[in-house]
């Protein structure tokens, strides 16, 4: 079987970082054992960089430690350049590099879902494969 190719959103690598054991934190457990590969663009890095900070209390690492992981997670996934403004319905205009993100990856090297907790991604669920950690975990726990 192929290995799944997933976008995470800054929420689901947030979440997986702060909680360890959450689905979330699985889910990044399933990708630093290989068992799927995640596509990021630098809109999702950049807001990591961004909010990490915030979550110190959670993780303990230092404004360097969150540079040097950050650095890390770009060179693990592969980066691609997002889609520009895919989607005119999408209720939050910041959204719009992850979900363009999806679709780039699924024309040039095939992502399978979009990872997100947010819920204007979610409201799309129905046009595009993206689903809730919960939903990934449920369907392919296997991992």
């Amino acid at each position: 079987m192929a290995t799944l190719r997933v976008v995470l959103d800054t929420n689901v690598l947030l979440s997986g970082i702060a909680y360890p054991a959450s689905v979330p934190g699985k889910i990044l457990a399933a990708w630093r054992h290989g068992s799927v590969e995640v596509v990021l663009c630098t809109h999702i890095l950049e807001e990591l960089r961004r909010v990490l900070p915030r979550l110190k209390p959670r993780h303990g690492l230092n404004p360097a430690e969150i540079e040097d992981f950050v650095d890390i997670l770009a060179i693990q996934a592969e980066l691609i350049e997002p889609l520009p403004d895919v989607e005119p319905s999408l209720r939050d205009a910041d959204d719009q590099p992850v979900l363009g993100a999806l679709l780039a990856a699924r024309k040039t090297s095939g992502a399978d879902y979009l990872i997100t907790g947010d819920k204007d991604l979610l409201a799309l669920a129905a046009r595009y494969s993206i689903v809730t950690p919960a939903q990934f975990w449920e369907a392919h726990a296997g991992l």
